[in-house]
């Protein structure tokens, strides 16, 4: 259960309870569905960073837990592309019910392909359609999808770091997640190991 699509079924239950358990605390209430909102995008950036830098972690530091990482890469991203899907059902709800909530064209333009490259990558981490695309492109559209989608993060977290220290840890983990990727990748042993790993 801890490992493997049973994983991703244990992700989606409780996430389901998590959303269930906050909206008898806040109420199916334009409050509630902030709370969810906030609520789903950390477990999303959970479940993202653990996945973003999996294979670098693994191959700098060969720990059972990272080992562990890196053998689940594929079901933390899909378990982060369902609770980002929660998260859109949120923002979703409160648009229809909010009549002052309203997102701007910016975020509108680059949340939505984040959503975009989120479908694309969900829908090509089974081995069937990931052998249909071939691995050249398999390889570009995961890579750049990661990396587009660290950026939502860092571009989401980053002001909000300016205005409140709550925000702080968030865009740490960010940085020192690029930064472990990066300098796995100019150590020539790790760079065998991440390329084995894919």
């Amino acid at each position: 259960m801890a490992q493997g699509w049973p994983f991703v079924g244990w992700c989606t239950v409780v996430l389901v309870v998590l959303v269930a358990i906050l909206f008898a605390v806040y109420g199916l209430t334009e409050h509630g569905l902030h709370i969810v909102i906030r609520s789903t995008a950390q477990t999303s950036f959970v479940l993202f960073i653990s996945a973003f830098v999996a294979s670098a972690l693994a191959a700098t530091w060969p720990l059972p837990l990272t080992r562990w990482i890196l053998r689940n890469r594929r079901y933390l991203g899909v378990s982060f592309a369902v609770s980002h899907f929660f998260h859109l059902l949120a923002i979703f709800a409160l648009l229809y019910s909010a009549a002052d909530f309203h997102l701007s064209a910016s975020a509108a333009i680059g949340g939505g392909l984040a959503y975009v490259f989120i479908l694309a990558m969900t829908l090509t981490s089974f081995d069937r359609t990931a052998a249909w695309i071939g691995p050249r492109a398999w390889q570009r559209l995961h890579t750049v999808g990661v990396y587009y989608i660290w950026g939502i993060f860092l571009f989401t977290y980053a002001p909000r770091a300016a205005q409140s220290v709550a925000y702080v840890p968030c865009v740490a983990v960010l940085m020192v997640a690029f930064a472990v990727r990066l300098w796995a990748r100019r150590r020539p042993s790790a760079q065998r190991a991440m390329a084995a790993a894919r």
